[in-house]
């Protein structure tokens, strides 16, 4: 089966400068693949071409990656991360996993965690939620913005539209000035419909070496699920830019899903057409003067 671009599929993508809601997109897409042994096989050959591009991205040294993956719980970010990124070399891949802030980071600006966790030039980087959860979690329960201690903001009711426009114009700055300094962006959101959600969490119940996945909490969160939804619409239209587009990746099938985050990864990376660097002749010299001296020990 021939590989579809998912790059720009406008089943998937954001599209900048459009309004738009959670529920304009289906969580069982599936594209032209025809079933799971096929989303597989795709995943596999990805997967093997990943790591021979990630070779020639880390010698060319021009540019970097920071993927973000946001989602419901249960919607599968571990397991996305895991089986697309597991193939690259560790040397140039990291992984960050962010939970409630600490004391110490909520003494900083909301950014300022990630930012420190950014990737150099060369490198992948792979942010397990982000400071996307500042318009998410925080604007389903904007009462977390009270411990941050901000100028002005005394009361949950000092939080309004205005307050959260700020954010995401401080979020749309801070990509836009890390895209024109070499980093490629690309945010993914898993969408996971509100029914296979309620699978996962019995399976994760049902099965002891799951327990350890589920917490009472993920039901309490479940809860409000359309204010969630409505945060990601919110935060779709408002974040999802030409530089930095979100791609609202179809959750319902596991090997959909990392098969269409690979996808996307590897054609974004076959339109930068890096190789390794060709040495300058007189460096090419050097070279072969230093294997004579090697051969003629």
């Amino acid at each position: 089966m021939k590989k579809k671009n998912l790059l720009h599929d406008t089943a998937i993508l954001a599209k900048p400068g459009k309004k738009i809601k959670v529920s304009d997109f289906d969580p069982s897409y599936k594209g032209v693949i025809e079933g799971k042994e096929d989303g597989v096989r795709l995943l596999e050959e990805n997967t093997a071409q990943m790591r021979e591009l990630q070779s020639k991205f880390y010698a060319h040294n021009r540019h970097s990656f920071l993927l973000i993956f946001q989602a419901m719980d249960a919607a599968g970010k571990d397991g996305t991360i895991k089986h697309v990124m597991s193939g690259l070399n560790p040397q140039g891949c990291q992984v960050y996993s962010f939970k409630a802030p600490s004391v110490n980071e909520l003494d900083h600006d909301y950014i300022w965690r990630t930012y420190k966790s950014l990737p150099e030039r060369g490198n992948f980087g792979i942010f397990n939620r982000s400071y996307y959860e500042e318009v998410l979690v925080v604007k389903v329960h904007p009462g977390y913005i009270l411990s941050q201690n901000l100028p002005g903001i005394t009361s949950v009711d000092k939080i309004n539209a205005d307050f959260w426009a700020k954010r995401y114009r401080q979020i749309n700055d801070i990509e836009k000035h890390l895209t024109e300094n070499g980093t490629i962006i690309l945010k993914f959101f898993l969408n996971v419909s509100k029914e296979e959600q309620k699978k996962r969490f019995i399976e994760r119940i049902d099965d002891p070496a799951k327990n350890w996945k589920f917490s009472s909490n993920d039901v309490k969160e479940r809860q409000y699920w359309d204010d969630y939804m409505k945060a990601y619409g919110d935060m779709l239209t408002a974040t999802s830019t030409e530089h930095a587009p979100w791609y609202v990746i179809p959750a319902d099938r596991k090997w959909f899903m990392r098969y269409a985050v690979s996808n996307i990864i590897i054609n974004r990376l076959l339109e930068l057409k890096v190789d390794y660097p060709v040495l300058p002749e007189s460096e090419k010299a050097m070279l072969e003067e230093a294997k004579k001296a090697l051969m003629s020990e």
